[in-house]
């Protein structure tokens, strides 16, 4: 808040700021529109709410041919325009809905365009890993910026190395704050823990949340046949008599992570929790947390967690709708976002 010499003026812009807290930071944050796309309409609600201001007027439909047809219901010239919009679901249609809102803002004469994509679509498709493969998330990254977005706001990208698919900035941020914060919160034996990475891609996420927390940590090393069918596993590092937490970037059909959780309760871990950034919960996931040996499974709400939640008592949900708002607000405001790396902002 600018300093002011006026003592009347300074009065009346603190009983502003009281009063009426969205009109105040209306007035700090001019020149922006935030939009949702239908993927998420709950995290985008949260996203305005925190920043104190209305969500745009959108309107998304489908012809007859299936078709997705985009209205953007109110002026964006000349706006610092963010559209929310989450690759869960039915992928495909979300990804093409995104892209024809980032172009509609585009041509409208929007002066900046950024993409808040909670979670990647096709980051797991970030290299060519046998014959003839494509490298998907590279696509998805050429299409983003021809669509015409300047900036994408992510969290917990599979591959880092996927923010180097584009020629725009990207920020990815971290949902490790929100899980320490988390596991101090509501684990109490947090102390005899052990922070356990169920691949060898995810070492160097449970090294940095095993650091912050000063306990140790193991890895399970895996083997697929094929894809989401792990064929055999393998522990490394001493789980006996300790809480072991499960973390992952990403549970789809959850093979992995129960299988995982087998291993370690075979292994003489007391608990089993698991803390995964993107619950995508495909498949016969649902069935299999159901019947598995968790003590909890916490994921944040990158993607709609209402009806896994309903399905499964086991499922708890982060609400990380403030990480992004202060994105938002960072970025439209031209500060620093390095923060939120290792902080949660309340």
């Amino acid at each position: 808040m600018p300093v002011v010499s006026d003592p009347v003026r300074a009065r009346s812009l603190i009983r502003a700021k009281l009063e009426k807290p969205s009109t105040f930071l209306r007035s700090r944050m001019p020149n922006i529109k935030v939009f949702s796309g239908t993927s998420h309409p709950d995290l985008a609600q949260r996203i305005v709410d925190r920043l104190g201001i209305d969500l745009g007027k959108v309107v998304t439909k489908k012809f007859s041919n299936l078709e997705t047809c985009v209205e953007i219901g109110e002026s964006v010239r000349g706006e610092d325009v963010y559209i929310v919009q989450s690759g869960s679901g039915e992928v495909n249609d979300n990804l093409m809905e995104l892209l024809i809102m980032i172009n509609a803002c585009k041509i409208a004469s929007a002066s900046r365009v950024t993409a808040v994509i909670p979670c990647f679509p096709y980051a797991r498709q970030d290299k060519k890993d046998k014959s003839r493969a494509p490298i998907s998330a590279k696509l998805v990254a050429n299409m983003l910026s021809v669509a015409g977005a300047d900036h994408i706001i992510t969290m917990d990208l599979h591959a880092s190395q996927i923010q180097g698919f584009f020629d725009i900035p990207v920020d990815n941020l971290y949902a490790e704050p929100a899980v320490l914060k988390w596991i101090k919160e509501n684990i109490i034996e947090w102390r005899n823990s052990i922070i356990v990475s169920p691949d060898a891609g995810g070492a160097k996420r449970v090294t940095s949340i095993a650091d912050r927390l000063n306990v140790e940590f193991a890895l399970i090393h895996k083997e697929r046949k094929k894809a989401n069918e792990v064929a055999s596993m393998v522990l490394v590092g001493d789980v006996k008599d300790r809480v072991a937490i499960l973390v992952d970037d990403m549970a789809d059909t959850c093979g992995t992570i129960c299988h995982a959780a087998e291993k370690l309760l075979e292994a003489g871990a007391t608990k089993v929790y698991a803390i995964l950034t993107h619950g995508i919960f495909s498949g016969p996931a649902i069935s299999r947390i159901n019947n598995a040996c968790f003590e909890a499974v916490v994921v944040t709400n990158t993607i709609p967690q209402e009806q896994h939640m309903k399905d499964c008592p086991r499922i708890q949900c982060i609400d990380v709708s403030m990480m992004f708002a202060e994105a938002v607000r960072r970025t439209h405001n031209g500060e620093s976002v390095s923060y939120l790396f290792s902080n949660v902002p309340y």
